[in-house]
This record gives structure tokens, C-alpha cells and sequence, in this order.
């Protein structure tokens, strides 16, 4: 009985927390996806109490998400597709990197179905986040890669009838020519815009 008390007491004082929090987290994490090109979305934080306690308490949490304007947040897992995850992903993973104890963070192709602008905005939070956690990113685009400290390039290659897959950490020369390839060629233009993303 003292100890159905003691989680009882504890479970509410937990659920208090986050009610009082979770307001500023869903204000932070939109603000971070307006930088990631979800300029009219709303993102949201549903918390409902459940009966039997969890080892994470008495309550039930699920990000809600409403990407297009005139939608009603629905639950995150149901309606965002693979690039619209990630994104949302990086968003929480930047408000959050000062509190998680996560020491590797892993994107794969979190830039799915953008470019531009927001192509920018995606290197940039993860640079954000690389300064407290490895990050390791999977990407098809210019300025995601431009980023990072480190490029390495896949490459699949056939030999004696199989297929090998080989993985090269880049030099600056070397980042040059594959951020152009990135860029769409190996003309001057594409290798002088792949110098200045690099400066």
C-alpha cells in the first residue's frame, strides 16, 4: 500500500511536469519546422492520463502534426510520410540536443522531396546538433553534405560477378568534385558554387 502511494504520488507529479511542459516543446519544435520549410504547419503534443502505470508513468504521449493549413493535428505516426518524419524528427532532435544523452544521431535521406532554401535550413540543424552528438547523415544534396566535418562517398562496384560496396572519407579537393557532381555536373560553374558552399 506505501509503495501504490509513493508511485501514485510519484506518477502525478511526473504527468504535472509535462502538462507544463509540453506547451513550450510543441512552440519550439514549430518554430524549428517553419525553418525546415513547414512555414503553416502545427505541431502539437496529445498527453492523455491511463489507469495502470508504465514504467514512464501514467500517461499516454503521441506528437500530433498538421503539415497543411486548415488541417486539424492528427497523430504524426498516421499521416507524415518518410520525408515529413525526418523533418519532424530534426526538429525535436535541435530543440532537444541540449537534454538528450543520445551519443549518435543517424538521418537517412531526411531530405527527401526538398531543396533550396530548405535544403540549407536541414545542414544547418544538423551542424546545430553535431556540436553536442555525432551525427551521421545520408544525403543526395549539396547543401545538406556542405555541412558536415567529414564527407565520405558510397560507391557499388561489380567484381567477380558480385556487388561490393566501398565507403571513402573525402579530402577537400576530392569534396569539391563530388560536391559539384551533388550540384549536377563537372562544369566550372557547378565546381566554383561547390568552393564557396565549402568556405
Amino acid at each position: 500500500e506505501k509503495l501504490d502511494v509513493e508511485i501514485a504520488h510519484t506518477g502525478q507529479a511526473l504527468s504535472a511536469q509535462r502538462r507544463r511542459i509540453l506547451p513550450q516543446l510543441g512552440k519550439a519544435v514549430g518554430k524549428q519546422l517553419a525553418d525546415l520549410g513547414f512555414r503553416q504547419s502545427h505541431f502539437d503534443v496529445a498527453i492523455t492520463s491511463v489507469e495502470q502505470p508504465s514504467p514512464t508513468g501514467f500517461d499516454s504521449v503521441e506528437f500530433q502534426f498538421a503539415p497543411n493549413v486548415g488541417e486539424p493535428a492528427l497523430p504524426l505516426r498516421a499521416i507524415a510520410s518518410s520525408g515529413e518524419m525526418a523533418r519532424v524528427m530534426l526538429a525535436l532532435k535541435t530543440v532537444l540536443a541540449a537534454e538528450d544523452e543520445i551519443p549518435l544521431l543517424v538521418f537517412d535521406e531526411v531530405d527527401a522531396n526538398i531543396g533550396g532554401e530548405t535544403a540549407n535550413a536541414v545542414g544547418e540543424k544538423m551542424l546545430q546538433i553535431a556540436r553536442r552528438h555525432q551525427v551521421i547523415c545520408i544525403t543526395h544534396l549539396a547543401p545538406v553534405a556542405a555541412h558536415a566535418a567529414a564527407h565520405y562517398v558510397v560507391n557499388k562496384e561489380i567484381k567477380a560477378g558480385r556487388t561490393i560496396s566501398e565507403i571513402a572519407l573525402l579530402d577537400k579537393k576530392e569534396r569539391v568534385i563530388e560536391l559539384a557532381r551533388m550540384l549536377g555536373g563537372h562544369t566550372d560553374a557547378a565546381r566554383k558554387h561547390a568552393e564557396a558552399m565549402l568556405k
